[in-house]
């Protein structure tokens, strides 16, 4: 009697005594000995992992079944494979990888690449970024994916050394056996804020101060082969300039003068930093915040000063009209007439304040008694 084994299409069996494999078996029905029963594990050739030990052992010892059944995926130290099913990228494989898939006919293909070129191939790159089918590759962080857009540049670093300026757009690089990294950089006028800073002015008084400077990299690979962060090269810059056009002045000079400050900062930072590969095109103290008792003395200054130019003003006034009454008195002593129509004028401006007038004795009375001026002179 025999026992029937049925392997199905897509499968094979592996028949093993005591945990030792001594035969695969083949889509199709086998016969084996009843009294004599062998162990059998099926698996599937679709392309899957060979698991670890099984692996292992089919190595080891049965190397003819790898060659015939499996894709071996042994990558080098500088190797990296792409791992394709029915041409869709599965898998990204880092290098020193030891793999055994079962082969599903040709289907499965494994293309190596060299990652001492540290740029990933173009349809590699767009196979992880872009999956068919929805799946997402595995290993896809073996990767760095650097997107440029428009009016930037990239400067790549490969472990530690500054390799070159990346043009806008998409590019890929092998992130294995390098430290790979990439900045992206703006080459349009940036603005950079230096706000609250505290300083002491020559005669000790603490101001608060805002300033903004608008700049741009002129020499982008310069900055970066001189500088490892230069914005913030640039930030201690421009506060150190701030800090000595502020505390070599008195409060007085800065008040009356606020262009001084700026015109000083942007002489020091502009020369400093054109060496950098970096323009400081403008730049402007936006506040200038005095303390809450300077504040008050200031206020009372001003208005001290407002108060001593009124009395100027009207001590000035005040002697014009003084003049212009003394030039008028002397017209009047000189001409009758003017004399007599002041008389007038002033009986006019009286009349104006009465509701009722009797007159008694006719108008010339009330012309030369009420209202005389050069009688009561005379009379005096």
């Amino acid at each position: 009697m025999t026992n029937k084994i049925t392997i199905r299409k897509g499968q094979l069996g592996l028949l093993a005594r005591e945990g030792d494999y001594y035969q695969v078996l083949e889509a199709g029905e086998h016969r084996q000995p009843w009294f004599n029963k062998p162990e059998l594990l099926v698996v599937n050739i679709d392309g899957s992992d060979v698991a670890e030990g099984l692996a292992e052992y089919l190595r080891r010892f049965q190397p003819q079944w790898v060659e015939r059944y499996c894709l071996v995926a042994d990558m080098d130290t500088h190797e990296a494979g792409a791992l394709y099913r029915d041409g869709v990228l599965q898998e990204i494989l880092p290098p020193s990888t030891r793999r055994l898939y079962w082969k599903a006919d040709e289907t499965l293909k494994l293309v190596r690449m060299d990652t001492r070129d540290v740029s990933v191939p173009t349809e590699i790159l767009n196979a992880v970024l872009q999956p068919k089918r929805g799946a997402t590759v595995k290993g896809r962080d073996n990767i760095l994916a650097v997107q440029v857009p428009a009016w930037h540049v990239g400067v790549l670093k490969v472990d530690g050394a500054t390799q070159g300026l990346l043009p806008a757009g998409l590019s890929g690089y092998w992130k294995v056996n390098h430290l790979v990294e990439a900045d992206v950089v703006d080459l349009r006028l940036q603005v950079l804020e230096v706000s609250g800073q505290e300083i002491l002015t020559k005669d000790k008084v603490t101001l608060r101060l805002n300033l903004a400077a608008n700049w741009r990299y002129t020499d982008v690979l310069s900055a970066f082969a001189q500088l490892s962060k230069p914005l913030e090269h640039l930030y201690r810059e421009l506060q150190f300039a701030l800090r000595e056009a502020v505390g070599t002045r008195t409060l007085d000079e800065l008040l009356a003068d606020k262009q001084i400050i700026d015109e000083a900062v942007s002489a020091q930072v502009a020369g400093r930093m054109a060496a950098f590969g970096i323009e400081v095109a403008s730049l402007g103290v936006k506040d200038i915040i005095l303390p809450g008792e300077m504040k008050t003395i200031l206020s009372r200054l001003v208005e001290a000063e407002k108060s001593a130019q009124a009395n100027v003003i009207r001590r000035r006034e005040e002697t014009a009209a003084t003049r212009s009454l003394l030039n008028t008195a002397k017209v009047m002593e000189s001409n009758p007439v003017a004399l007599r129509l002041k008389e007038l004028e002033t009986l006019e401006r009286v009349a104006e304040r009465i509701d009722k007038i009797s007159v008694f004795g006719g108008l010339d009375q009330v012309l030369h008694g009420l209202v005389n001026i050069k009688g009561s002179h005379d009379a005096k």
